[in-house]
């Protein structure tokens, strides 16, 4: 017999909500959640979230994960699958150490009574590699403010206030957005705004010697409800569960920054046996995993999908992908990574092998979201390096980029999950009879991106050429003839 999911049927224990967490999607409940309730039932932590969605929703698009979390008492199941150690194996775990949700855009007062609470420790955020961006402008006293920089500013400047300046109540603020060092430009973003409405030199002193930026990687492959399933996992677990989260076994969690060892104290899941990792510096794990495990989800994702797949594994099925993928991170993704090279490609094998895991259906339509900002945080960096430091144009790499824009255009058939600004600038000023104007004017005069792609010469060019083969050919022959040249 199946149950409902609710304290009625379930014990659950009522814990201080020390975490306050931006970000209500399956990644965080399944990486981040997931990893603080075994913590306290190992007795290593005891720690609440109370989860806050970050964004507002005018035109009520989006599903309601907060309403949905209330309707379970904020339970939902974890469901891992995989292969380790060759053989498959199965975990599942109900999640119990989120106590709260909410809509601070409906639910003000207590969002202000969480971050004004003096048992708050952590703040962890997931809002996109499009979230953490800088606003000029943006009204602190708004409740809350529209950017999520604003939001921690004002958040950080109200609890200051609250408490005085007392120095024991700085918060350690982990951000898991995939962005290159991702706490260190929040914390950048936060000192801007505290400048320009003139918070005080009192507060920026606070904010910089008791407040604890992270620059974090995370690693699991999250696909996240399983549809096509979800009747027998009922089954399986007994509970009326709608928000089940599938994701692989494997997780990685590398936490560094200046205040690290502080974070370590107030976080201490590795004494939980969980793969988290302290340490000064993540910039060598978040080159090796964002550029190969992230750049080859965003490089395939328009042409997959463009040439009819639905998901990584249909993807990697496909041999033109395949070779394309294997090929891309082989000779331009690896080569720009400053470590052992042989370590590298035994890296990207187990990396690219995860691709394969028959238990999880990662769809396509899921990491396409908010793939513009995603590619100039994951593959063009790659491309710049291949650029000044070999004086080589990396032809895959500008092939993604290619497929990206042919995805966006309003020739694909397609309606990308992105900003909508961004979707109508590429749809209202695309023309195919100048495909070089239209990318010109895409990379250095929409303000979609926050760097000038065409500081590698040759990219435009190339890249518009590439836009006009996919037009042309179609998805499938376009790479055909792409893979024919790069063995010529």
């Amino acid at each position: 017999m199946i149950k409902q999911l609710n304290k009625k049927t379930v014990d659950k224990i009522d814990r201080p909500i020390k975490i306050l967490q931006f970000g209500e999607g399956n990644f965080l409940r399944a990486f981040v959640d997931w990893q603080i309730d075994i913590a306290n039932e190992n007795g290593i932590m005891d720690a609440g979230v109370a989860i806050c969605q970050p964004i507002i929703d005018p035109e009520k698009r989006m599903l309601k994960i907060v309403d949905m979390l209330h309707n379970q008492d904020n339970m939902y199941h974890v469901y891992l699958e995989g292969i380790e150690n060759k053989q498959t194996k199965k975990d599942i775990r109900l999640v119990k150490s989120v106590m709260d949700s909410f809509n601070p855009y409906e639910e003000y007062a207590k969002y202000e009574q969480y971050f004004l609470s003096p048992d708050l420790k952590i703040t962890i955020s997931n809002t996109t590699e499009a979230g953490i961006r800088y606003e000029e402008g943006d009204d602190l006293t708004a409740c809350p403010p529209k950017s999520y920089p604003a939001k921690i500013t004002a958040l950080l400047f109200k609890r200051f206030k609250h408490f005085n300046g007392d120095t024991t109540k700085g918060l350690a603020i982990i951000c898991c957005e995939l962005i290159e060092n991702n706490g260190s430009t929040l914390h950048e973003y936060v000192i801007r705004h505290a400048k320009y409405n003139n918070l005080g030199e009192d507060f920026i002193e606070w904010v910089e010697n008791y407040c604890y930026f992270c620059d974090t990687l995370v690693d699991r492959i999250v696909p996240g409800f399983p549809h096509d399933t979800i009747d027998q996992i009922k089954e399986e677990i007994g509970y009326d569960d709608n928000l089940v989260v599938k994701a692989e076994l494997y997780h990685l969690w590398a936490i560094g920054g200046t205040g690290y060892q502080k974070v370590k104290e107030l976080l201490p899941l590795d004494k939980a046996g969980l793969h988290v990792i302290f340490m000064p510096s993540i910039k060598q794990f978040r080159d090796k995993k964002v550029r190969i495990l992230n750049g080859s989800h965003t490089g395939m994702v328009a042409m997959a999908m463009m040439m009819g797949c639905q998901t990584v594994m249909d993807a990697f099925n496909n041999p033109d992908i395949e070779l394309f993928i294997n090929n891309m991170v082989a000779q331009e993704v690896i080569p720009m990574i400053d470590e052992d090279q042989e370590e590298l490609k035994a890296f990207a094998e187990g990396i690219l092998e995860r691709f394969y895991n028959p238990h999880i259906k990662h769809l396509l339509k899921s990491i396409s979201l908010n793939s513009l900002s995603k590619w100039e945080a994951r593959n063009y960096p790659t491309l710049k390096d291949n650029w000044f430091k070999k004086g080589v144009i990396a032809k895959h790499e500008c092939m993604t980029f290619a497929a990206l824009m042919a995805f966006y255009s309003p020739n694909s058939g397609f309606t990308p999950d992105d900003t909508p600004e961004f979707i109508e600038y590429i749809r209202s000023n695309w023309d195919s009879n100048d495909i070089e104007s239209t990318i010109t004017n895409i990379v250095k005069q929409s303000g979609i991106f926050t760097v000038d792609f065409s500081e590698v010469e040759g990219f435009i060019p190339t890249v518009s050429q590439y836009i006009i083969d996919i037009e042309s050919l179609g998805m499938t022959a376009a790479l055909q003839k792409f893979l024919a040249q790069a063995i010529e």
